[in-house]
């Protein structure tokens, strides 16, 4: 029975009209697609199309040992123009290409050219980059009334202290034809990407650099997004972590502005280490004119910025700070005699030639007021009984005339200055030569960072480390890639007692003597001045030391020059005292 209710014919006549009608309906669709609607089709599917909008990933940050941002990022944006598949007229993009330079404060010219070019790609086309966050809020409404604009949210390098280690740091600037071979598509770049140019900004650029991200946008006939189809997330560039003090690295750059001329170099470091505490040069600029917002741009300001880093490149006579070498000498070979005294009449006279002291200090000069006082008049004397040859031989030893290893390009070496030396060109050493070499002039070149790391070689008694500014380098998930180890170059060792001696000598210097101006309770300071001769002007004015707390073991060491400052006493010696007190926390 229940079968035959099943197989009821009016059913199954019912169940075939059905399929019958669908199968009208279906074949009738089919030809309205292929056949009667196909064009309309195909010119909707085309005007679907689909954007890819690259996305700079954010840099890594550069900061201090105890964390300070020096390089960071900011929010910036880009204004993007999608062509649809319509065409656009002439007086459209004229007149979009005035709002945006309205609203922008960008030439329409160059927008519009940008405009004509995107049509012609059919690609999407930066309109405007580094957009401040007010300008694209402006710009925003624009949306509204012309399709085909899109902004995409990206980051600008910015350095948060403005000039602050600004040699050390680097600036950034837009890819060039050398960058591109070297660097290239390989790495992630497109032509336009902006870089390192110098400093740790190009050292390590592609530890910096990170993965950059990009959308894949659908967009309809007229340009609009209709959705996001993909969105390949940016990856954070490395944080790099300097051995920079922010309170040293400070103080330094605020002591040199104010002083006499507010030109030279400063550098500081732990002598225990090799560790920069502080690096200066100055004059020096402000990174941020190569990373404005594109309504702030300056292109004026970047052709006059003093990239010659004085704290490397600079090279000047040593001066005074260079007896320390000459008593080193002498002690070595046994001719230094520290009860023997000496009368300074304030210039003495040697093949007709003149040689001055800076002043006279009379009779009874022994080796202990001769350094304190810095007498010229001793110090030829002690260095001609003692040789140009010892003296050079003690030069070498703490590496005169070799780079120190920093890791920064352009470092000069400066010049050695011997009898050897002068026997490799085929030239005479002549009893003037060993005068200006026992007191630190004539040919002898030392750059400021040499001064430091011999200053922080005698702190610690003879132990010679590279300097190094990068303490390490943390991925953008925190893990460490990279972790700094000192690095020992070389060791000077003296007799018994030689260090010692020196390091008693230099107290007096500060004390009692020319070093006075960096005088600070609580604080040993063990420094010498100088006052390095200069045939185009006024002298340069050194100053170098060493310190620690009262009684115990030095940890800190600095060199100071200030260009034209005339005297070490009274130009560099105040600038290492700011910085020294920074260090120790003295308010």
């Amino acid at each position: 029975m229940k079968a035959q209710q099943f197989f009821n014919p009016k059913r199954l006549r019912r169940l075939a009209w059905l399929a019958y009608g669908a199968g009208i309906i279906i074949a009738w669709r089919l030809v309205d697609i292929q056949m009667l609607s196909h064009h309309q089709y195909v010119q909707a599917a085309e005007r679907n199309r689909t954007q890819v909008l690259h996305q700079t990933a954010p840099r890594g940050r550069i900061l201090t040992a105890e964390g300070a941002v020096l390089a960071g990022n900011l929010p910036a944006f880009s204004l993007y123009y999608m062509p649809g598949g319509e065409k656009v007229d002439k007086e459209y993009l004229d007149g979009l290409s005035a709002d945006i330079s309205k609203h922008l404060n960008l030439p329409k010219a160059d927008i519009l050219k940008k405009l004509t070019g995107a049509l012609r790609s059919g690609k999407a086309t930066p309109l405007a980059e580094n957009v401040s966050p007010q300008k694209i809020f402006a710009a925003a409404e624009l949306q509204v009334y012309h399709s085909g604009l899109y902004i995409l949210e990206e980051t600008k390098r910015y350095y948060p202290f403005n000039n602050m280690a600004a040699h050390l740091l680097g600036y950034m600037g837009v890819m060039d034809n050398i960058s591109w071979r070297s660097l290239g598509a390989g790495g992630g770049y497109r032509f336009n990407s902006r870089i390192g140019k110098s400093g740790i900004e190009k050292r390590y650029e592609t530890d910096l650099k990170g993965r950059d991200g990009g959308l894949f946008l659908e967009v309809d006939h007229v340009g609009r997004v209709k959705q996001i189809m993909k969105d390949n997330k940016w990856r954070a560039g490395s944080d790099i972590y300097t051995t920079l003090n922010f309170d040293v690295q400070k103080a330094a750059q605020a002591a040199l502005g104010a002083s006499l001329t507010g030109r030279g170099a400063v550098v500081a470091l732990n002598p225990k280490t090799g560790a920069v505490l502080a690096l200066v040069s100055a004059p020096d600029f402000d990174p941020n004119i190569f990373t404005p917002y594109s309504d702030r741009e300056d292109l004026q300001a970047r052709k006059a910025i003093p990239e010659y880093n004085l704290a490397i490149q600079g090279m000047y006579p040593p001066a005074s700070p260079f007896k320390i070498i000459t008593a080193i000498a002498a002690a070595q070979t046994g001719r230094l005699d520290l009860n023997e005294k000496l009368k300074c009449t304030g210039k003495i006279h040697m093949n007709n030639r003149e040689f001055k002291c800076w002043r006279t200090h009379g009779e009874n000069i022994d080796f202990m007021e001769a350094m304190a006082h810095s007498c010229n008049t001793y110090f030829y004397m002690l260095g001609t009984k003692t040789g140009a040859s010892h003296i050079e031989q003690i030069e070498r030893m703490f590496r005169f005339g070799r780079q120190t290893g920093i890791d920064l390009p352009y470092e000069k070496s400066g010049n050695i200055y011997g009898p050897s030396r002068r026997a490799r060109s085929k030239t005479y050493w002549f009893g003037g030569d060993t005068l200006n070499l026992s007191i630190g002039q004539g040919e002898l070149l030392i750059t400021p960072i040499q001064m430091a790391v011999f200053t922080a070689a005698i702190a610690n008694k003879g132990k010679i480390w590279r300097p190094y500014y990068i303490e390490r380098i943390a991925d953008a998930d925190g893990k460490n890639t990279f972790e700094a180890k000192p690095h020992l170059m070389s060791e000077a060792k003296l007799k018994d007692g030689v260090y010692e001696l020196i390091h008693s000598s230099l107290k007096d210097v500060v004390d009692h003597a020319t070093g006075r101006a960096a005088r600070i309770k609580g604080v040993d300071v063990y420094g010498k001045t100088g006052t390095g001769q200069n045939p185009h002007g006024d002298s340069h004015a050194w100053f170098m030391a060493f310190t620690s707390r009262e009684g115990q073991e030095p940890d800190f060491a600095i060199a100071v020059l200030v260009e034209y400052g005339k005297g070490g006493g009274a130009a560099a010696a105040p600038v290492a005292r700011e910085v020294i007190k920074a260090y120790y926390g003295i308010k």
